[in-house]
């Protein structure tokens, strides 16, 4: 990153734009974030059984040789996944849904693939994270600390003593809140 002039100061938050101007858009929402990712094996084992997400759609692509799976922490009981009318008219009404696509062959040791880049790398950056929120920031923490999982952050570290950053197995970052914590909580 650049240095910034002594005399630096950052946009004034009363002189940004804050919303919808336009009431054509009152009804867009945000639908999904994609990774992509080396193992679907490890990567599914991860989002479903650590992060505890729900997988409700795997789409193959065999003429692009590749596969989305798409997670989300369902707000409604998913359909019958045989009923693909029914699922892609739900699915596409979720928020927060998360998309891996696995690029075939990645996963092989042959592939000699070395991975992909989060966007927290020095030279690499731009994407920052994805963020979970948990019941009890501590707890979660101590269970993710049990089931091996890296961490980047722990509540403990830093100033920022409210949030956790953990690693998902291609590296990218998951920030880790308490649910209604909000900016300003400290924890215990």
């Amino acid at each position: 990153m650049s240095s910034l002039p002594e005399n630096y100061q950052p946009p004034d938050p009363h002189f940004l734009p804050t919303g919808p101007l336009d009431t054509i858009t009152s009804s867009y929402g945000f639908s999904h974030t994609m990774f992509r990712i080396k193992d679907p094996h490890v990567s599914l084992d991860f989002y479903t059984r650590i992060l505890g997400m729900t997988l409700v759609r795997v789409m193959s692509m065999p003429a692009g040789k590749f596969t989305n799976y798409f997670l989300c922490y369902p707000q409604s009981e998913v359909p019958d996944r045989d009923n693909h009318d029914q699922l892609m008219q739900w699915l596409w009404r979720q928020q927060g849904i998360l998309e891996l696509c696995h690029n075939w062959g990645t996963e092989l040791p042959e592939s000699d693939f070395q991975g992909y880049k989060s966007g927290n790398e020095p030279e690499h950056k731009g994407f920052g994270h994805i963020c979970v929120f948990v019941d009890d920031l501590h707890k979660a923490c101590a269970r993710f600390t049990t089931l091996g999982v890296r961490f980047k952050k722990r509540p403990e570290d830093g100033q920022m003593r409210h949030i956790a950053f953990i690693l998902d197995p291609d590296g990218y970052w998951i920030e880790i809140i308490q649910n209604s914590s909000g900016d300003k909580e400290t924890t215990k």
